[in-house]
């Protein structure tokens, strides 16, 4: 049996499945300190036997995406570019929102190496140079490197031989190589590169404690991260890169979407209690975006899900004149604010209950809501639903909707761009279902000059490691098969120049193992 737990801004999710079949589910408040929240969901899905028979448990968390809003445990970090004499003009962290920037203490050095686009050293590395940089990282109290090399997918020895010197100068500093976790394009991989160093003891403090947690309730099991493409990590591998864990949620979401309506190809739509994220499936998998990404003000370009998100849930606040809802939300007080249960608060989710959307708290508290401000309120939300769902299409043709979220009962039965939109049922748990049944994922990206190395020797060996990350990451080795593989010609660049992206998908190994 394995649990799968989501934890959103209102409410954390938990389910016990026994293969595909759902034996218990449980929606708690998410808690300040998130863990406790955690925990209070664990226990109301743990099975008689204490959890002795869980295999597994798989968790989508906020942690990492709260650490960085909030800019709190964020290491002391340094971004070191292996460039010189290239690339000085837009100088490490250029483009990072000032507070963000003080918040990790904004160390940055820039050195000799790196490489162009077919290979070809910039320059060569400098110890005597990097020497100097450790030293000046030692007196600032450095704790976390983020490496970043010039080119460096094409050709990843500088980063590796200079993480390897830093490793040894500075034995307890966490370090980051860009080439692992970000794509092409310096400035947004040496960002991604940043922030997960940043996150680094968030990462490894925040697994401690959800262990220690599950130790309290007598889980043993392996713990399980889900990633942003809507595959898992093993602990040890989120502890490496936490950075994969940002956008887990609306994936788990999508995931579980596919799982509960049996649709691979659709648009899903998920209402929680702070936000709504709209997203497309393709063949069962979050569509990913193409562009850079902005996180916490940073632009990006680590793998992350083509997801709208707009601040509408069953949490937001209505005020009646002149009509507003959200973008502030009572979240995870919900149930001591909201006017159904008691509180003062006028939102989305006493809007429902006013109009016989919802069952939830005492419909009395919420009868003397004026029958015209519930009409406006839910056609505002059904408009806003329906906007979002026009920006992620791809065409004006209708395409089937998939509803999940506990508030996805704002929603109507219809809605304009649908040719049919389904309600499954555990849709409210959709997200915590997504985690429990996800597989372990490993992707690559990497540019080749087919002039030096033949096409079938580039194919084979972007597929033999994106199937050996897919393998660190947990997954049984002969369970892993590569399910996406795109070559994007570079014709701006002279040598036959590809860049050649792989996906690779498998099992869990403890599901194989026993």
């Amino acid at each position: 049996m394995l649990i799968g737990v989501d934890v959103g801004g209102t409410n954390t999710d938990a389910v016990l499945m026994d293969g595909a079949t759902l034996l218990a589910k449980a929606k708690c408040p998410t808690s300040g300190d998130v863990t406790s929240g955690v925990v209070a969901a664990l226990e109301k899905v743990l099975p008689n036997d204490s959890g002795q028979s869980i295999e597994g448990v798989m968790l989508g968390t906020t942690h990492f995406t709260n650490a960085l809003l909030e800019q709190k445990g964020l290491a002391p970090t340094a971004v070191v570019r292996l460039a010189l004499p290239a690339t000085q003009l837009l100088p490490p962290l250029v483009d990072w929102p000032d507070d963000l920037k003080s918040a990790i203490g904004g160390f940055t050095y820039m050195a000799s190496g790196g490489h162009e686009f077919d290979g070809r050293e910039i320059s060569s590395l400098d110890y005597t140079e990097l020497k100097k940089i450790a030293l000046d990282m030692r007196k600032n109290g450095v704790e976390a490197i983020a490496m970043s090399g010039v080119f460096s997918p094409v050709d990843p020895t500088h980063e590796r031989q200079a993480g390897a010197f830093f490793q040894r100068e500075m034995p307890h500093a966490q370090i980051t190589l860009s080439n692992e976790n970000g794509r092409m394009g310096i400035l947004e991989r040496e960002n991604a590169a940043t922030l997960n160093a940043c996150l680094g003891k968030v990462g490894e403090n925040s697994i401690r404690a959800i262990k220690q947690a599950m130790e309290s309730l007598g889980l043993t099991a392996p713990l399980y991260l889900s990633q942003n493409d809507g595959t898992l990590m093993d602990e040890g591998f989120a502890a490496r890169f936490p950075v994969f864990a940002i956008a887990s949620g609306p994936t788990n979401s999508m995931r579980g979407a596919a799982y509960l309506s049996g649709l691979t190809d659709c648009i899903v739509v998920d209402v929680g209690g702070t936000t709504t994220d709209v997203g497309a499936l393709t063949n069962g998998f979050p569509r990913e975006a193409s562009l850079a990404v902005n996180i916490a003000g940073v632009r990006t370009n680590f793998r992350m899900p083509d997801v709208v998100s707009i601040a509408l849930g069953g949490g937001s606040i209505v005020n009646p004149e002149p009509l507003v809802i959200g973008p502030e939300s009572v979240g995870f007080r919900l149930e001591e604010q909201a006017l159904v249960f008691g509180g003062n608060t006028l939102t989305a989710t006493d809007i429902a209950v006013a109009g016989g959307l919802a069952q939830v708290g005492d419909p009395t508290l919420v009868s003397e809501v004026d029958s015209s401000l519930r009409r406006r309120s839910l056609e505002e939300i059904q408009r806003r639903v329906e906007t979002v769902v026009d920006q992620v299409k791809l065409s004006p043709d209708p395409v089937p909707i998939v509803l999940v979220g506990g508030g996805s009962l704002l929603v109507g039965e219809s809605m304009t761009g649908a040719d049919q939109v389904l309600r499954p049922d555990h849709g409210d748990v959709a997200n915590a279902i997504g985690a429990a049944i996800a597989q372990v994922g490993g992707q690559v990206e990497k540019v080749f000059s087919l002039e030096d190395i033949g096409r079938g020797e580039a194919l084979a060996s972007i597929r033999s490691e994106a199937i050996g990350r897919a393998v660190a990451a947990g997954a049984e080795p002969t369970s892993v098969e590569v399910v996406e593989l795109d070559e994007i010609p570079l014709t701006y660049l002279p040598g036959n120049v590809t860049l050649i992206r792989a996906k690779a998908v498998g099992d869990l190994g403890i599901l194989n193992s026993g």
